[in-house]
């Protein structure tokens, strides 16, 4: 055999391998020209807002003493929060400023909505998975779950004050009651649409029952968990403003309740927009740890729009 009718050995193209992969470089680059563009929207969408509301405050439609608009409310950032200080029972004022107290009081309010968002969604999740695996369990639980679920968080303010006391546990427990039927009713949905195509790969590839439960399961409706998880983010930021005002005594909420008992509508709408800025950068938070736990999922199609 001649040796020149051997297929000779394919050369290299010539390709860089970084024309053939994005570079990190670039994929960075694409990924903060998309944050600074939602973030400048947002800034158009709030700047239209308030213009709006100074432009009917400039030409006398608006009372500044019920409805003051942002220039008003915001142009003394310090009177406002030195109403964040707390006072003892005899008016003494503690050695805080009013920008710790402020920041104090946030970080108050953010800690009860954690711990309540993390703990209903940790126990739904268990009980979810529960009742789909344990027919007994499932049997005995599930109508109780049912029954309690159209009961509204507000309904379980009185239950809480009765069994915590006041304090944290009772803000968090609302928090945690608002989530937790919510999502576990949620979990057992997801679980039901899993498919059976993918169920049937891994029983076939001799996947033990925790095994389908790590690799299959919890994959497959985390996306649609998360995406309930934030759509009820803003509904334990309502409860748990409740709770602080009637049943913890500190927080965000309780600024809310002393803005209205002393009719101080500057006050009031000072603190909303702390409430909604907090809620906010909360919300982008929860959208962070969403990306990074779930990598294999595109941002689009896990409960966040690019």
């Amino acid at each position: 055999m001649n040796v020149n009718t051997l297929p000779k050995p394919v050369k290299a193209s010539g390709v860089s391998p970084v024309a053939v992969n994005p570079p990190v470089r670039k994929t960075r680059r694409r990924g903060w020209a998309d944050f600074f563009s939602r973030l400048g929207w947002g800034v158009a969408s709030v700047a239209l807002f308030a213009g709006i509301w100074e432009a009917i405050w400039a030409f006398g439609g608006l009372n500044p003493l019920l409805l003051p608009p942002p220039h008003i409310f915001l142009a003394n950032f310090a009177l406002q929060a030195q109403y964040f200080i707390p006072t003892d029972v005899i008016g003494q004022v503690t050695n805080d400023t009013a920008l710790l107290s402020l920041g104090k009081t946030i970080i108050a309010t953010v800690g009860r909505v954690m711990a309540g968002l993390a703990l209903g969604f940790v126990l739904s999740l268990i009980s979810g998975l529960a009742i789909c695996y344990f027919r007994l369990f499932g049997k005995l639980v599930l109508p109780t779950i049912t029954l309690l679920a159209p009961i509204s968080p507000i309904a379980w303010l009185p239950v809480a004050i009765f069994i915590f006391g006041i304090g944290n546990p009772p803000a968090i427990f609302m928090v945690f009651i608002s989530l937790f039927f919510v999502m576990t009713v949620s979990t057992i949905s997801q679980i039901e649409s899993v498919s059976k195509t993918h169920l049937n790969v891994a029983a076939v590839m001799g996947a033990s029952r925790a095994q389908t439960f790590r690799y299959v399961i919890i994959p497959a409706i985390l996306p649609s968990l998360f995406f309930v998880l934030r759509m009820n983010l803003f509904g334990a930021w309502m409860i748990v403003l409740v709770a602080e005002a009637t049943g913890v005594g500190s927080g965000l909420g309780q600024i809310v309740m002393q803005a209205r008992n002393t009719f101080n509508s500057s006050l009031s709408f000072f603190t909303m927009t702390i409430i909604g800025i907090t809620g906010f950068v909360f919300d982008l938070l929860l959208r962070y740890v969403q990306k990074k736990l779930l990598y294999w999922i595109p941002e689009n199609n896990a409960g966040g729009r690019k």
